[in-house]
């Protein structure tokens, strides 16, 4: 997740602004895998 700035700088100060980000970078690098699959 380094790779999204706004995470590893902790850009969000509210914990749950800054934990839906972390979903949102987490679902996107599992749709990513997901697709790369054959």
């Amino acid at each position: 997740i380094k790779q999204f700035r706004r995470i590893a700088t902790r850009f969000e100060k509210h914990a749950t602004n800054f934990l839906a980000a972390v979903a949102l970078a987490s679902a996107r690098l599992w749709m990513r895998s997901v697709e790369s699959t054959p």
